[in-house]
């Protein structure tokens, strides 16, 4: 019998296990648990795992058993359970994921983590044809893949599956559309391995990265950040610009991410 924790950040929602290694929980046993009817609910497993370069290591299992690279709701949600699990009110963890070390400051009372997101770099526009229509998403690389549109009527819950399922995109792809308002985003995204979630992380990076990099906001000034609104609430994201070489193509920014995370409860399975 193993003991899981339910966590949420802004609504996505997260079955978190510690375990000693990843072996003992295989894909399928977490597509059962994720499972709304049957099993726990949830969009992803998560595996606390033991790591020799940070306090923990992640490893994110999507409600279809697909691993990503990242998951920026779900890392706050790690950082506040080796917070709970290690007594730490205030105090600043690093975490290993496969898109790389997360440095993430926690604090118990408010429920609020802060994480440096890394380098997120922004691709340009691609185009793509799906039955016949041509899309145009600007794609961005935050540790994973998205293809941003802004500023469209397209339905997320049709447009968002066939994007992400496209050849073009090897690995899959996450999908937002965004609209700007009053110098913030509204965001809705579709998850690759997830679909149509309350909140996504490293979309709410990708997307403030890719709404600087193509004109739609302005870069913040030092100290301040754009206000992402999910359907779960609200992520802050804080953006520096990092120089590329020459002859590259691309933007890139150094992303700070800031939003709450919240033990739900425990249990055994």
């Amino acid at each position: 019998m193993d003991t899981f924790h339910k966590y949420e950040g802004l609504g996505n929602d997260f079955v978190v296990v510690s375990v000693p290694s990843e072996c003992e929980w295989p894909q399928q046993r977490a597509i059962r648990l994720c499972d709304r009817h049957y099993g726990v609910g949830a969009d992803g497993v998560l595996l606390v795992l033991p790591s020799d370069c940070a306090d923990a290591r992640m490893r994110v299992i999507n409600a279809d058993g697909s691993i990503p690279e990242m998951c920026g709701n779900g890392i706050r949600c790690v950082a506040l359970h080796l917070a709970r699990e290690r007594g730490i009110d205030q105090g600043e963890l690093t975490i290993e994921t496969d898109a790389g070390l997360r440095t993430c400051g926690t604090d118990r009372v408010s429920g609020l983590v802060d994480v440096d997101m890394g380098v997120v770099r922004v691709l340009g526009e691609k185009e793509i044809v799906l039955d016949g229509v041509v899309y145009r998403p600007v794609l961005a690389d935050a540790g994973n893949p998205h293809a941003i549109f802004f500023e469209t009527t397209y339905e997320p819950s049709q447009v968002g599956p066939a994007v992400a399922t496209h050849s073009a995109f090897v690995r899959g792809t996450n999908v937002e559309f965004a609209t700007i308002r009053d110098a913030s985003i509204r965001l809705v995204v579709w998850e690759r391995g997830a679909g149509l979630t309350l909140a996504c992380g490293t979309g709410a990076c990708a997307t403030a990265a890719a709404a600087v990099a193509t004109g739609h906001l302005a870069l913040p000034a030092d100290g301040n950040a754009i206000a992402v609104h999910l359907p779960g609430g609200i992520l802050s994201i804080g953006l520096v610009a990092v120089p590329e070489g020459s002859g590259n193509d691309a933007m890139s920014f150094r992303v700070r991410m800031r939003g709450p995370a919240r033990w739900v409860f425990r249990g055994e399975v």
